[in-house]
């Protein structure tokens, strides 16, 4: 098992967010919601060590050799700031951008992950991940992202110009309300979520201190037993939560 250990330097403290969505469900609401971010961003730098981006920052987003999508301009420029200043970005890749590529670590010197990654952070032990695919259930996801990850399927997808890639993939995007649906605002119970079963079962091989999500949307501290906890870092949609560490793990809420 790989580990980053990280060592928290006095008065420094670690921040997660996740499930911006940007984009959606227009640029111009979106605008609203990013700019809120980005004041966000402003207050957090001021003690900010590290900051973990959990996944899906953008609703869509492909990488073309030459060009990128349009927009969040604000938004990458204040995380380009923020990595100016010396904090550390780590950006795991979401089902909305699994198709992030080396953008973010040629221009802005983010680090990409494309799956779960282990920490050790203030002598406590993390296991983050987006937590797409994880778990047991979500057999179509499962498949889907077999296909969109699929070098022959990505071949195919570069070579639609980008007004129409962008106009097919923004379409397909809504249309299967995979930006904050009803159902993510349910708590289904210990025993059917699959981010926890999941957790559970780790919890049974290797201890973990803070299981950390995105994904689900729905913000929440659960304990698990063992003095470990699962945390999902819900959404800057509909809760404006993200969480901060220094000696314990918190989840607040942004209200500015």
């Amino acid at each position: 098992m790989l580990k980053t250990t990280i060592n928290l330097e006095p008065g420094k403290k670690v921040y997660f967010a996740s499930d911006q969505h940007f984009g959606a469900p227009t640029p111009k609401e979106s605008r609203v919601r990013e700019e809120k971010f980005i004041r966000w961003m402003d207050e957090i730098k001021e003690d900010a060590q590290v900051l973990f981006l959990m996944g899906d920052l953008f609703d869509f987003w492909h990488e073309w050799k030459h060009v990128i999508p349009k927009g969040y301009v604000r938004v990458l420029g204040k995380i380009a700031e923020l990595k100016d200043r010396g904090i550390h970005i780590y950006f795991f890749v979401g089902n909305h951008d699994l198709w992030m590529k080396d953008y973010l670590e040629d221009e802005i010197g983010c680090t990409v992950f494309y799956k779960k990654q282990y920490f050790e952070m203030g002598g406590k032990q993390f296991l983050l991940a987006h937590g797409d695919g994880l778990g047991p259930g979500d057999k179509g996801y499962k498949r889907m992202k077999k296909v969109f990850t699929n070098p022959i399927a990505q071949w195919f997808f570069k070579w639609l110009h980008p007004d129409i890639a962008m106009k097919i993939a923004l379409y397909m995007s809504q249309k299967n309300k995979m930006i904050s649906g009803e159902e993510d605002k349910a708590f289904l119970g210990e025993d059917k979520e699959f981010l926890i079963i999941y957790s559970k079962e780790k919890l049974k091989i290797q201890k973990i201190d803070y299981f950390v999500y995105g994904h689900r949307h729905l913000p929440m501290v659960l304990d698990l037993g063992q003095n470990s906890k699962y945390i999902n870092l819900g959404d800057w949609i509909s809760y404006f939560t993200y969480g901060v560490f220094e000696k314990d793990f918190e989840l607040k809420v942004f209200e500015k």
